[in-house]
């Protein structure tokens, strides 16, 4: 049976990957920063009948991104999945006033969208080598996208959230420098848009979400169960290539 780890799991799009993930046979850690929270997630899906265990984990701490680590080492010996995921969107409850270029804005999302992916990706490297197919998904946005947000007919053209979109642009980077770097491995690293979803971190605009967590997690879930002759260093969402 194959691990997975999914950061920021306890609700949203983590927890909707968490369920179809352990649909799939594979056993689910719901990684959260909030034990009870955490806890709660991991009852909800073995009431449903499916395999999770909780692994306490902070993605801005690195303490808690090694203990995390040495937990899954002693438990599995091996990471098969790894679903960075956890993230935040401060901007969409930001006053307006303060400009786009509010230096700790972009402080605040980079730590967790951007450091807090490299942290664990670091941490759980060699796990994911022990793996006879380790996958890497970074959950990024189609805002993240250079040439989306260039482009005036893009229906994402007007947002302005620039702490959380150079966020994104940032981690489709890593990607592509990390798929390189394991390029001789079985390890495969992809980017995937999930799409505009009805989930808390965008409360103000939840209504006009046409995507449910359930429906966004699709395409995470394709990338993180893609066979060895799937492709690795690119960025999908659920339409297929998305333009970096």
């Amino acid at each position: 049976m194959k691990t997975a780890l999914i950061t920021g799991a306890n609700r949203g799009i983590g927890f909707a990957t968490a369920r179809q993930l352990a649909k799939e046979n594979v056993n689910v850690l719901i990684g959260a920063r909030d034990a009870d929270k955490g806890e709660k997630a991991v009852s909800q899906l073995k009431e449903e009948g499916l395999n999770a265990e909780f692994l306490l984990i902070d993605v801005n701490s690195r303490s808690s991104v090694d203990s995390a680590a040495g937990q899954v080492k002693m438990r599995y010996g091996q990471l098969d999945i790894l679903i960075n995921n956890a993230g935040i969107l401060p901007e969409a409850t930001a006053d307006p006033s303060n400009g786009p270029l509010n230096l700790p804005m972009f402080r605040q999302t980079f730590e967790t969208n951007f450091f807090g992916a490299i942290t664990v990706t670091q941490a759980f490297l060699p796990l994911l080598r022990e793996s006879e197919a380790g996958r890497i998904v970074n959950v990024s946005s189609t805002v993240g996208s250079l040439a989306d947000q260039s482009d005036p007919s893009s229906p994402y053209y007007d947002l302005m959230v620039p702490a959380y979109q150079t966020s994104k642009t940032a981690l489709n980077g890593i990607t592509v420098a990390l798929s390189k770097h394991l390029k001789d491995t079985s390890i495969k690293v992809n980017s995937v848009c999930p799409g505009f979803v009805q989930t808390d971190l965008t409360p103000q605009n939840r209504s006009q979400a046409p995507l449910t967590a359930e429906e966004a997690a699709r395409p995470i879930i394709k990338m993180g169960l893609i066979p060895q002759d799937g492709p690795t260093g690119q960025f999908f969402d659920a339409d297929g290539v998305v333009p970096w």
